[in-house]
């Protein structure tokens, strides 16, 4: 059986050649024809040996996971679905923007942290993605989105905010983030290369000292008893434990921020009173905020709040001095949007069969 290389980052690249009697140099190469050429077949890897090459047809394989289907969205956004096996199917979205080209990456076959307004986690959970399967998605991307007008590619930025929580897939996450950035492979910067979560505190620790991208994390409340219904990871890492963690995940690097994302939803948690308690819990943060429009999906107990209220949500809190954006809504009529993906997983926790329970009303 041969090993799949995707699934290697450069220190256990070089591990692999190691044990076949080779140079150190030699992952360098091979990276390059793998992520940078995209190649697959090592006898087209001319500065190879070929005696070494025919090694690896022996012993190895490149498998990026296969595409299943690829949707364009009539404002250029494009889905992919990548058939990960058993019956699963995760999705990746490419968002093109004047400045950047953006991609969104799954992690896992579904969510088991079950977040009340997003779509993936009324899907259940499989299990983790591989390396491969997560790199995978940007080898694939790659492939089918080619290069611009200057030869430069098309995809400028990765956000692992697709399905899944990174966090909780720490060492495979980790492994194709350094893939992201190795000048061998991708050669993105880690300030164009964002990891999200929903708050899982000792592993934003661990990234922080093994691989400290930019971070986003999914906040979506401002208080406990609200975060409680609508994240339900909060009950396990409270607030204030989340935002002791995210000023630690800067101290490295005091000139970054984190990205507070922040889905918008009507009657729930957009008041004012709510945006100036954001204001508040986040005051010791270098940070900014990203406000989401919410996305509905088939069962779903939520409404997207008003125009004017996101308007004057942001307004409160930019008269504080905080930068916010609110993202425009991209891909919804393929179910791309953020909070829509949902691939196809065969649930492992019963969690599709269970009804949908209402979040409270919440206006202050």
């Amino acid at each position: 059986m041969t090993v799949n290389l995707l699934d290697y980052d450069a220190a256990a690249l070089t591990g692999f050649f190691a044990e076949l009697g080779e140079k150190p140099f030699r992952a360098k190469q091979l990276l390059r024809w793998m992520h940078r050429f995209g190649q697959t077949d090592f006898m087209e890897m001319s500065d190879i040996a070929k005696s070494l090459r025919e090694k690896l047809v022996q012993v190895a394989s490149v498998v990026p996971p296969g595409i299943v289907s690829d949707k364009l969205s009539d404002d250029g956004t494009r889905k992919f679905l990548f058939d990960v096996g058993n019956g699963n199917a995760v999705e990746s979205v490419f968002i093109p923007e004047d400045d950047r080209g953006t991609l969104c990456v799954s992690t896992q076959a579904g969510c088991a942290l079950d977040c009340a307004f997003c779509s993936t986690g009324k899907q259940g959970f499989n299990r983790n993605l591989t390396v491969a399967e997560i790199i995978g998605q940007l080898w694939q991307a790659n492939r089918a989105l080619g290069v611009d007008p200057k030869g430069e590619r098309v995809i400028s930025n990765v956000v692992l905010m697709g399905m899944g929580e990174p966090l909780a897939n720490f060492d495979n996450t980790v492994s194709a983030l350094r893939l992201m950035l190795d000048d061998n492979a991708y050669g993105l910067s880690r300030r164009r290369v964002t990891v999200s979560t929903s708050g899982l505190v000792p592993m934003m620790d661990r990234l922080r000292d093994a691989c400290p991208v930019a971070l986003a994390v999914s906040l979506h409340a401002p208080t406990d008893a609200l975060r409680d219904d609508l994240v339900p990871i909060n009950r396990k890492y409270p607030l204030r434990e989340l935002m002791a963690a995210c000023v630690r995940y800067l101290e490295k690097a005091p000139r970054d921020f984190v990205t507070f994302e922040y889905v918008m939803l009507d009657g729930v948690n957009d008041s004012d009173a709510h945006a100036r308690a954001l204001l508040a819990l986040t005051r010791d943060v270098s940070c900014k905020f990203n406000l989401i429009p919410f996305n509905p999906f088939p069962g779903s107990p939520f409404r997207r709040s008003p125009t004017p209220r996101i308007r004057q949500f942001a307004e409160v809190l930019m008269a504080a001095g905080v930068v916010t954006t609110t993202r425009k809504t991209r891909g919804d009529d393929i179910d791309a949007a953020c909070g829509q993906l949902a691939g196809q997983i065969k649930d492992k926790t019963r969690r599709t069969a269970k009804s949908v329970v209402p979040i409270r009303e919440v206006r202050s």
